[in-house]
């Protein structure tokens, strides 16, 4: 498929998925008049690739975890490493610090919106 059918699956922009062939995280054949032929299992690639990519994870350490990773259901493979789980392991911990201070910043905005809602009851 071309780069636009692969973009236009995704949801993702052909600017982006230049990025993604530079950085090794996914490849195109090329025709040869030049243009680029993905094959079809790139858009599980893809849709993997922003999912690490909403978790917060590198570029970098997704080329090392996508190896490991099947593309059709994101599952481990045989190349995945006791060090990569190692490493995922501490990905998710980040992920879950980073939640739990979320989850606090919005309760502390919950009470703001509380209390201004209070005065304003209070002046009707």
């Amino acid at each position: 498929m071309r780069i636009g059918e692969l973009a236009q699956h995704t949801g993702v922009s052909e600017r982006s998925l230049r990025y993604y062939e530079e950085q090794g995280l996914v490849v195109a054949e090329r025709t040869p008049g030049g243009h680029r032929d993905y094959p079809e299992w790139a858009v599980d690639r893809v849709i993997h690739i922003q999912e690490l990519y909403a978790a917060g994870l590198s570029s970098k350490k997704i080329a090392q975890l996508l190896p490991c990773m099947r593309d059709v259901d994101g599952g481990a493979n045989e190349f995945a490493t006791p060090e990569l789980v190692d490493e995922l392991a501490a990905e998710r911990d980040r992920i879950t610090r980073t939640i739990t201070d979320l989850m606090r910043s919005r309760e502390v905005l919950d009470e703001v919106l509380e209390r201004a809602s209070e005065r304003f009851r209070v002046a009707d």
